[in-house]
């Protein structure tokens, strides 16, 4: 007998409650329409970009060297390779001749500072190259360098995977040196 009034009281209890978790969801706002093709790559574009350039604005210019062997990049090569073959979609995307048939010299980027400018205005580009096709834009088709066309939305999936996976490597490179990348460190 008194397991069933424990089970009836129970169930009493989870039906009053009932009403007032009803009552909470109703009052949160619903949810923001989908993104348009332009916009969702252009959030992931932003979103890695933006992880790209945290760290290349906190690495410490003296780690610029380190490589984990012999055979692999440094922190530098990394930057300049993930940053220049952004332009791997935003060249062909806006029509113009491809900047870099491989990574950016290092000649021309020999400081801290203008790495980061260099980095940012990668991103900066590519942003704006799915600003200027626009929804409609991201279906069209670019030749670009391949053996078929591409899609402009598929092309810049691709550069936004590539720079994941680079991203990837960085912070394997920060974690190797006892550093923390920005992206894991506690929120203020």
């Amino acid at each position: 007998m008194n397991r069933l009034s424990l089970a009836g009281m129970c169930l009493a209890a989870l039906l009053a409650a009932v009403p007032v978790y009803a009552q909470n969801d109703a009052k949160k706002e619903p949810p923001k329409p989908a993104l348009g093709p332009a916009g969702a790559a252009l959030e992931q574009w932003n979103d890695v970009g933006r992880k790209i350039v945290a760290i290349a604005e906190d690495l410490p210019e003296d780690k610029y060297g380190y490589k984990p062997n012999p055979e692999s990049r440094d922190f530098l090569g990394q930057l300049l390779h993930v940053s220049g073959s952004m332009y791997f979609f935003t060249d062909p995307v806006l029509g113009q001749k491809p900047r870099y048939g491989d990574d950016p010299k290092r000649e021309e980027l020999k400081t801290k500072a203008q790495v980061v400018a260099f980095v940012k205005k990668a991103v900066e580009d590519g942003a704006a190259a799915i600003k200027t096709k626009g929804d409609a834009g991201m279906a069209s088709t670019v030749n670009a360098g391949g053996s078929r066309l591409y899609r402009v939305d598929e092309l810049a999936y691709g550069l936004i995977e590539h720079t994941g996976e680079h991203y990837g490597q960085l912070v394997v490179y920060y974690r190797a040196n006892g550093m923390v990348p920005p992206e894991s460190r506690p929120k203020k």
